[in-house]
């Protein structure tokens, strides 16, 4: 069985898809998606590959992967709703809707320390995996009444999956509903996108299977015993094979268990790219989306080790002087997305074949430099 590539190229992005076809028919890839949109139209839909190592099922147009902590920038969409819609305040303390949140010191935390990793709260003092991940009402509890692990806003340190749970718990508390579903019908269903935080049985047949990383399949590995990294990846603990059981697809994780395509992911970014629109929906207001790219905290990330800057939930480049309106992040294994406002532009990475990065690694790279070149070349 062959693959090939597949969809759309706008012949001024010819050079993604030359990279693209690169990564895939020299082993880099096994299977993936790319999409990019600029100025609110689609430039490129790309997908090709195979579903599995022995290369026996293709990618499909509609395949869909769990894209780890992607998924993040999701519910990070869910928080710049309600909070457009006046409902919900960043600068507000968490207590204000989570009041059992106050507990073990933490009456001043406050919304944007959830967005920005700064909650002191990157991991749990309770170890948890597996199934009981799955246990919304227990994770939350068990959050509500930990201490911090540092002081709240003095600096970020990454909440690789509790950061999910805190923010959906927030989302939930006003809107009364869980932040998968939410999502469903405020975001994913106006757009028309096709990103999943709970995936209903019905489309476990489009699933494509990650592969592990060959070093390691658990996260967290070689952290020094008992540093803050060690104890945010030993719990709560998760494997990339958990992707595979239907528990976790059917779950709502929403740091890590979002699943989709690049099409999807670019679609939905691109509401922040071209002031809150997409298409003839009206998702954002300007206002909210040139609010992402003001930094609220940076410096030395206490989990990641190296130098992070954020703005409301997405990465910002941690250089000053090269900042602009540009924003990113990244999952586990590969996945990825940037989102540049001055240009317009919105683009996305989804693969199968995860390396060991856990916040993309270089075939995005690859495929964003081709992107802005092509961007840059269009502009002279």
């Amino acid at each position: 069985m062959t693959a090939t590539v597949q969809g759309f190229c706008d012949e001024r992005f010819l050079a993604v898809k030359a990279a693209f076809e690169t990564l895939l028919s020299e082993g880099a890839d096994l299977g993936s998606s790319f999409s990019a949109t600029w100025q609110g139209e689609t430039v490129v839909d790309l997908w090709g590959g195979y579903l599995d190592e022995d290369k026996t099922s293709l990618w499909q147009e509609d395949t869909i992967v769990n894209v780890f902590s992607t998924t993040k920038t999701m519910s990070f969409f869910c928080a710049l709703l309600l909070a457009d819609r006046g409902e919900l305040d960043f600068d507000a303390p968490v207590a204000r809707y989570w009041p059992e949140f106050a507990a073990a010191g933490k009456s001043d935390v406050l919304v944007w320390h959830l967005m920005n990793h700064a909650a002191g709260l990157s991991g749990m003092d309770v170890r948890l995996q597996g199934d009981e991940l799955y246990d919304w009402e227990r994770v939350t509890q068990l959050l509500a009444q930990q201490s911090p692990w540092w002081t709240p806003g003095s600096a970020s340190g990454y909440h690789a999956l509790t950061q999910g749970y805190l923010i959906g718990e927030v989302v939930r508390r006003i809107t009364g509903i869980s932040l998968g579903r939410f999502f469903a019908e405020q975001i994913a269903g106006p757009l028309n996108a096709d990103f999943l935080i709970g995936v209903p049985d019905s489309e476990f047949h489009r699933i494509g299977n990650l592969i592990p990383p060959p070093d390691a399949a658990v996260l967290g590995q070689g952290a020094a015993k008992n540093s803050i990294p060690h104890r945010t990846f030993s719990s709560p603990l998760i494997s990339a094979l958990d992707s595979h059981t239907d528990g976790w697809r059917r779950a709502e994780i929403p740091a890590a268990n979002g699943h989709g395509n690049a099409r999807a992911v670019a679609k939905i970014h691109s509401a922040l790219a071209n002031g809150g629109r997409v298409g003839d929906v009206q998702l954002l207001s300007p206002e909210i989306c040139r609010s992402v790219m003001q930094a609220r905290i940076e410096g030395p990330d206490l989990v990641l080790g190296g130098p992070m800057a954020f703005g409301l939930g997405f990465g910002l480049s941690p250089i000053k002087e090269s900042r602009r309106n540009l924003c990113f992040w990244g999952g586990w294994g590969g996945s990825g997305a940037i989102i540049d406002q001055d240009n317009e532009l919105s683009f996305s990475y989804v693969m199968n074949k995860m390396a060991s990065g856990l916040l993309g690694d270089t075939r995005g790279d690859q495929l964003a430099r081709a992107t802005f070149s092509s961007v840059s070349a269009i502009s002279q």
